[in-house]
């Protein structure tokens, strides 16, 4: 498109058929590089990452999927428990698209959404995960030990998302882009750094309910049975054992709410570090050359 930046230049699109289901990706860089594979957040898709997965594809094999439930990736049916899109079950997908290229082992790093399934794998799968980048969370469990009225107000689609089936996804889907242009309103209000690309995959998205019904079961699992597989996971002394880069937004919540690298520190018996990014949420998009320079120094090539 004329006068557009570059969109994923060098990478192939691909859908693979795997056991666990369908998965949408986009692959590139070099095959006998070290692999680093990027999770997207909410509500978006592996577009989100188009800014600095060319130019790490320089160093590494990238591997950017959509998570199960959003993008164009498979999307299970509503349960009773979520249980489909817990994180235990989002993070098998995951070590399916590393068997699928006969990938031992990754750098992974996850961004919101993807950062949760990342911390997941990490945990239940040590010997796959190199080193681990955190883009803009706290552990899930922390979050909902420490609610207060300030994160129930900054936060509060976690509580709405997680509603019953199907009341949140009715809502949402009377008006699918008006939702997403409030879901996506925190800090910086000005969205021009979404690629015209990348926000026509994300509204395409939203405008599937299948894709809603799938991000309010995420949403679910994470108030439900991540609670119960996080809190085993602590009580059985299960800590994430690879190096950690944790990043926050400076204009967003995380670091105003919270010490991200002390909470972090308790979760990993490796080294943890990281800074706070000149952005809101979305790292990856607004700041990504500042993004891009943490991921170098810090991953492994």
């Amino acid at each position: 498109m004329n006068g557009e930046p570059a969109f994923f230049d060098g990478f192939e699109i691909e859908t693979l058929g795997l056991e666990t289901g369908d998965v949408r990706l986009r692959r590139g860089g070099t095959d006998n590089a070290s692999t680093l594979i990027l999770l997207h957040g909410n509500p978006q898709t592996h577009a989100m990452w188009h800014a600095v997965a060319p130019a790490l594809a320089q160093h590494y094999h990238v591997i950017c999927p959509d998570l199960r439930g959003y993008g164009q990736s498979h999307k299970p049916p509503v349960s009773a428990d979520s249980r489909a899109y817990g994180k235990v079950a989002m993070a098998r997908d995951i070590i399916a698209v590393m068997d699928h290229f006969e990938i031992e082992s990754a750098q992974i790093a996850g961004h919101d959404r993807g950062a949760r399934v990342a911390h997941r794998l990490a945990l239940d799968y040590p010997q796959r995960v190199e080193r681990l980048a955190l883009l803009d969370i706290i552990p899930t469990l922390e979050h909902f030990e420490r609610t207060d009225m300030q994160f129930a107000m900054r936060y509060y689609h976690w509580f709405w998302l997680a509603q019953k089936h199907p009341l949140p996804e009715q809502l949402i889907n009377q008006a699918p882009v008006d939702w997403f242009w409030g879901h996506t309103s925190r800090e910086p209000k000005d969205k021009s750094f979404f690629h015209p690309q990348a926000l026509q995959d994300y509204l395409e998205s939203v405008c599937n309910p299948a894709m809603i019904t799938g991000m309010c079961e995420d949403y679910r699992a994470a108030a439900g049975i991540d609670l119960i597989d996080d809190r085993a996971a602590r009580d059985q002394g299960q800590k994430i054992s690879c190096d950690l880069l944790a990043l926050w937004g400076s204009k967003g919540i995380i670091g105003k709410l919270y010490d991200p690298i002390s909470i972090w520190q308790s979760y990993c018996a490796a080294s943890v570090s990281g800074k706070a990014i000149s952005s809101g949420h979305y790292l990856a998009e607004e700041s990504p050359e500042e993004v891009l320079s943490a991921f170098l120094d810090f991953f492994v090539r």
